[in-house]
């Protein structure tokens, strides 16, 4: 390789790097932003010019954050209603791509492409008649109703998901099987699903992020200060008069966790199962 080539090459590594560093740097310093903030003290929580390490750290936002009332109750309702919802998402979509991709029955591509309609439509759009849904139904104020509107949510998109993997299986696995006595449930659940891994950790992951995050539907459908999840909780931290914005990112520091640790968990799939699907555009 000539010296000109190897200059090049330098210069194109470079160049990546430098790019890499920005990017984690625009994603990171939020993240960042919000835990340095979480350690100050309220009267410096506005200072001019921002630091961004505090000069005088303390853990009193996250012992006033943690020790507000219900504030652990709101964090075992969005734990429930999140691994319920994930649960049962990945459970009802896997199923349903499995068929949609390798059953035969009348109308299958329409059914399809109607449940895709659900994709289409901003959920903001949706409140309304899910609210007189929920209300018909006897489903406002429980854990149970936000569990069924957040399944419903997911499902259209995650089946569709799922079906481009089940299309990647080779029909010679399950004739193989067919040939060894194994039934249709038989093929699904010992032969498809552990080939489907990444995107079955794929549609864990964005179900969680959506049940735990989600506000607008739980702050419509619970009035019961008991069913309230988290997202509801620390909007609470904000007043009228007195925002301790400490405690608010503070308790966002808390909330992030769980997610963090369903990504650590599923992330080595996740990866793999992204570029598979072509989400990433």
């Amino acid at each position: 390789m000539s010296k000109s080539a190897r200059a090049q090459s330098r210069a194109g590594r470079l160049l990546t790097y430098t790019l890499l560093i920005l990017g984690v740097a625009v994603v990171a310093l939020p993240f960042w932003y919000m835990a340095v903030t979480s350690l100050k003290p309220q009267a410096f929580i506005f200072e001019i010019p921002p630091r961004l390490w505090p000069s005088q750290a303390t853990l009193d936002n996250y012992i006033k954050a943690l020790g507000k009332d219900r504030f652990a109750l709101y964090f075992l309702n969005s734990v429930i209603v999140a691994t319920t919802a994930t649960a049962l998402t990945v459970g009802l979509s896997s199923m349903m791509a499995y068929a949609f991709s390798r059953l035969e029955f009348a109308g299958k591509e329409v059914v399809f492409y109607g449940l895709l309609l659900g994709m289409m439509i901003p959920p903001v759009m949706l409140i309304i008649p899910q609210f007189i849904i929920a209300k018909n139904l006897h489903l406002l104020d429980s854990l149970s109703g936000l569990i069924l509107v957040y399944i419903t949510m997911n499902l259209s998109v995650q089946t569709f998901l799922l079906r481009g993997f089940f299309d990647g299986i080779p029909r010679s696995l399950e004739e193989a099987a067919l040939m060894d006595g194994a039934n249709r449930w038989m093929i699904f659940r010992r032969v498809a699903l552990p080939l489907v891994r990444p995107g079955l950790a794929v549609v864990a992951i964005f179900t969680f992020l959506y049940s735990w995050d989600e506000f607008p539907w739980a702050n419509v459908a619970i009035k019961e200060t008991a069913k309230r999840t988290l997202p509801i909780g620390i909007a609470l931290f904000q007043s009228e008069h007195l925002t301790e914005w400490g405690q608010v990112f503070a308790a966002s520091i808390v909330a992030i966790v769980p997610v963090v640790a369903v990504f650590v968990v599923f992330q080595r799939y996740f990866i793999r199962g992204d570029i598979s699907s072509g989400i990433k555009g």
